[in-house]
C-alpha cells in the first residue's frame, strides 16, 4: 500500500463499536435493505451489493434511506417482523467480513420528494389523492413542516405535518431501531438534518413557519431531531450508536435557489454560525457521529456534486465543524483518497465518506490497498443512472418510473444493483467479432465479448480509441472523463482484442467475421441559416479550435451549456441561445447537474436567451429572433453550434450485423454502455 493512504486504514470507534478502517460507504437512495418504491421487504439485490463491498474491505456500510413508513402501501417498517429476521441472518454474513453496518432511517422527504410528472395531479387535487391513497399516500410522503411549494413542481403545495404524525414518526424511529439492534445491526443513522429533507426542513427558518413547539426558536426547530435520538436511546440503550446525516451549511439563497462555490449570498438556511451551535447541541442530545456534507435540494449540487463542483468540495466546512464536537465526523462530497487520508492524518475529520465510486467499482478499496490505482474504474459524477431525476420549466421530475423505482444503478457499470441481468457468461460458441468504431460503445462491446471468450478486432479510423468521448472529455472540469478513457484503453490492451488503427471500413465485405458490430456514432445536426459558414460545430471547439472573446453558443442543451461553462472558465464571454423555455430541458439529466449550471450562469451573469433562435450569422455577430418576433444582434467573435446529433451508422442492422450506441439512437453514456453490454451478451 502507498504510504499516502495508510491513515485511511487505521481503526476508529463510534461509541463502543470499532470500525476497521476510515472508509465509509455512504447511503444512496435506492439501496435500502428494506426495499424502495415497492412494498417493504428485505431487498436481496441491495443485500448482495453491500455484501460484495464488505468483502472488498470497506470499513462501515450505511445502506440508503429506509422510510419509516412504506412508500407503497403505507405500512410501518417495524410491523414487518419477518424482514428483520432476514436482516439478522444477513448481519452474520456482513460481520464475517469484518465490516460494520448501520441502517439509515428517514422521517421522510417533505417538499424534497422527487414527485414524477404523473403524480402531480394527485397532489394538486385532494379527491384524486384520496383515490390512490391505498397504493401511495402522496399527501403523506410530501408532508412538510409548513405548507410549502414542492421542490419539483412549484405549483404543488405540500401540506403541513401534524403533531400527531410527528409523534408516530418518533415512535417508529425508536421501535425500528430496537428491531435493528436485535437483528445485530451495529448502529442506526438518522436521516437527516441534511439535504433539505423533512427533519432538515424543520430546522431551517425558510421552510419552517410553524408557531407551535416545533417552530420558531432554535430549540423548537431542532426539537424533532432531538426527540428522535432521545427515543432511540431510550429504546436501545445509551451505548447503541446513533449517527446523524448532517448538512453543515445549507448553501441556499431561497426556495429553488442555490449558491454556487465562491458566490456571495445571504444564507436563508443553516449558516456556519448556527451550525457550530447545532452540531454541539445535537451531540449533547445523544448523537454519536455526524455524517456530514453541505446543501439542500435547493442547492442539491453540494450534496450530490456533479463534475463541475470542486473535488473535496465540503471538506473545509466539515473540518471546521469538527472543532465544535467531541464525536466522530465523516466528510462526504467528491472525496478523493489522497485528500481524505491527509485530512484524517491531521485530525480534521475522522473518516471519509464515499458513495457513487462504489457503484462504478465495488472493489476500489481493495485495489487502493493493493496499490492498483490504475485498475480502479473511475466514477465521472454523471448521475445518468444513479440520480436520473430531471427537472426543468414545465416539468416536475421527468423521470421514467423504472428509474424512480430502481435508483443507484450506474451508467458505467450495468451490473450494479441490477441483480444478475448483466452477468458476463462464457460464450457457448466462440466467434470472430468485428467492431467498426472505437468509441465507448465499440470499446464496451469488444471488452465484454473478449471476456466471454470471443476473438475481437476493433477497426478505428483514427489513431486512438475513445471516439467523440475524447472531445466530450476535453474541458478542464472533465478530468474524470479523461481518466475513464485511459482506463478503457488499459482494459483493451490487457485483453485479447486486436485494434486496427487508422482503418476506415467502407464496406462489410472488407471484414472476415461471424458477427459485425457497427459503432460509428452520430453526426452533428446542421443549421440551415444564412451565414452558417461563419460558425463552428461543438466538436470543433472541443477539439481545440480557437475562439474569440465574445462567443455565441447556439443550443442550450447539456453540450451547449458545458461549452458555455468551459468558455467562462477560460475567461471568455459566452452567450447562450436556446429555442426551448429552459436550459437543459432533457429527460434523465439529473437536477444536481442542471441546477448547478443554471445557478452558475445566473450568479455570473452569463446571458441566456430562451425561446429564441438564431436567424442568421453576420460579420457583426448572431442575429437572434425572440418569441415575439423581435430581433437583435448579439456581438460575436465566434459562434458555436450545438443543436444535437443524428445517428450515423455505416449500415443498418440485420442478421449478424448489430448497431450500438449513438449509431443506433443518440443518447447518453448510460444508453451507449448498457446497450453495448446487451449486444455483447447475445453474440
Amino acid at each position: 500500500m502507498n504510504a499516502m493512504y495508510e491513515p485511511l486504514f487505521t481503526p476508529w470507534k463510534i461509541r463502543d463499536v470499532e470500525i476497521k478502517n476510515r472508509i465509509v460507504l455512504c447511503p444512496m437512495g435506492g439501496t435500502s435493505l428494506f426495499g424502495w418504491m415497492e412494498p417493504n421487504h428485505f431487498d436481496e439485490v441491495a443485500a448482495e451489493f453491500f455484501l460484495e463491498r464488505a468483502k472488498n474491505n470497506v470499513g462501515l456500510i450505511i445502506p440508503g434511506i429506509a422510510p419509516l413508513r412504506d412508500l407503497m402501501g403505507g405500512r410501518w417498517l417495524y410491523k414487518n417482523k419477518g424482514m428483520f429476521r432476514k436482516l439478522k441472518a444477513y448481519m452474520q454474513e456482513i460481520h464475517k467480513t469484518g465490516a460494520k453496518l448501520f441502517v439509515q432511517l428517514t422521517a421522510g422527504f417533505g417538499r424534497s420528494f422527487a414527485i414524477t410528472n404523473p403524480l402531480v395531479p394527485f397532489l394538486k387535487h385532494r379527491a384524486l389523492g384520496a383515490l390512490i391513497k391505498p397504493v401511495i399516500d402522496v399527501s403523506y410522503i410530501c408532508a412538510s413542516p409548513s405548507e410549502l411549494p414542492s421542490r419539483w413542481a412549484e405549483n404543488v403545495k405540500c401540506r403541513a405535518v401534524t403533531k400527531k404524525v410527528i409523534q408516530k414518526m418518533i415512535y417508529a424511529f425508536a421501535e425500528t431501531s430496537r428491531l435493528c439492534k436485535e437483528a445485530g445491526v451495529d448502529g442506526v443513522e438518522v436521516h437527516a438534518v441534511h439535504e433539505g429533507y423533512l427533519l432538515d426542513q424543520f430546522t431551517l427558518p425558510y421552510t419552517n413557519h410553524r408557531t407551535d413547539e416545533y417552530g420558531g426558536s432554535f430549540e423548537n426547530r431542532y426539537r424533532f431531531a432531538v426527540e428522535v435520538v432521545e427515543a432511540i436511546k431510550k429504546a436501545c440503550g445509551e451505548n447503541y450508536p446513533v449517527s446523524l446525516r448532517y448538512s453543515v451549511v445549507s448553501k441556499t439563497k431561497g426556495l429553488c435557489k442555490g449558491a454556487v462555490p465562491g458566490e456571495e449570498y445571504d444564507e436563508v438556511g443553516r449558516d456556519m454560525r448556527e451550525s457550530e451551535r447545532a452540531a454541539k447541541y445535537l451531540q449533547d442530545a445523544g448523537y454519536d457521529m455526524l455524517n456530514a456534507d453541505n446543501g439542500t435540494y435547493d442547492a442539491w449540487y453540494w450534496a450530490h456534486p456533479p463534475a463541475y463542483m470542486p473535488k473535496n468540495c465540503n471538506l473545509d466546512d466539515v473540518a471546521h465543524i469538527r472543532k465544535f464536537v467531541d464525536i466522530p465526523v465523516v466528510c462526504a462530497g467528491r472525496m478523493e483518497p489522497d485528500a481524505g487520508a491527509e485530512a484524517v492524518r491531521k485530525g480534521k475529520i475522522d473518516a471519509v465518506g464515499v458513495a457513487r465510486q462504489f457503484l462504478t467499482d465495488g472493489a476500489w478499496v481493495t485495489k487502493l490497498m493493493e496499490d492498483r490505482l490504475e485498475d480502479i474504474q473511475p466514477c465521472i459524477c454523471c448521475h445518468n443512472a444513479c440520480f436520473a431525476m430531471a427537472h426543468y420549466k414545465g416539468a416536475a421530475n421527468d423521470e421514467p418510473f423504472s428509474d424512480a423505482k430502481h435508483m443507484a444503478r450506474c451508467a458505467l457499470n450495468p451490473q450494479t444493483m441490477q441483480g444478475h441481468k448483466y452477468d458476463i457468461l462464457p460464450a457457448k460458441k466462440r466467434k470472430k467479432i468485428a467492431v467498426v468504431g472505437g468509441g465507448i460503445g465499440g470499446i464496451e462491446v469488444a471488452r465484454i465479448a473478449a471476456l466471454r471468450g470471443h476473438t475481437v478486432t476493433i477497426y478505428e479510423k483514427t489513431d486512438r480509441l475513445g471516439g467523440v468521448f475524447i472531445e466530450a472529455a476535453a474541458p478542464s472540469f472533465k478530468e474524470k472523463d479523461r481518466a475513464l478513457i485511459e482506463w478503457y484503453r488499459r482494459q483493451i490492451a490487457a485483453l485479447p482484442v486486436h485494434v486496427e488503427y487508422n482503418c476506415e471500413i467502407r464496406s462489410l465485405a472488407e471484414l472476415d467475421a461471424d458477427e459485425v458490430v457497427i459503432a460509428t456514432g452520430a453526426k452533428a445536426r446542421k443549421l440551415h441559416i444564412p451565414g452558417i459558414e461563419r460558425s463552428m460545430e461543438a466538436i470543433e471547439y472541443l477539439d481545440g479550435k480557437a475562439v474569440g472573446e465574445n462567443v455565441v453558443v447556439i443550443g442550450g442543451g447539456l453540450t451547449g451549456c458545458e461549452i458555455a461553462y468551459d468558455l467562462y472558465l477560460k475567461g471568455k464571454k459566452p452567450v447562450i441561445v436556446e429555442a426551448k423555455n429552459d436550459l437543459m430541458a432533457i429527460r434523465g439529466l439529473c437536477l444536481a447537474n442542471s441546477s448547478y449550471l443554471r445557478d452558475f450562469f445566473a450568479a455570473n451573469k452569463v446571458p441566456v436567451h430562451l425561446e429564441s433562435t438564431v436567424s442568421r450569422i453576420t460579420a457583426d455577430g448572431a442575429v437572434v429572433r425572440a418569441k415575439d418576433g423581435s430581433e437583435q444582434t448579439l456581438p460575436a467573435d465566434s459562434v458555436i453550434v450545438s443543436v444535437g446529433y443524428t445517428p450515423a451508422p455505416l449500415v443498418k442492422k440485420r442478421a449478424h450485423v448489430h448497431v450500438v450506441g449513438d449509431a443506433d439512437k443518440v443518447g447518453n453514456l448510460r444508453t451507449v454502455i448498457w446497450q453495448a453490454w446487451q449486444v455483447a451478451e447475445k453474440l
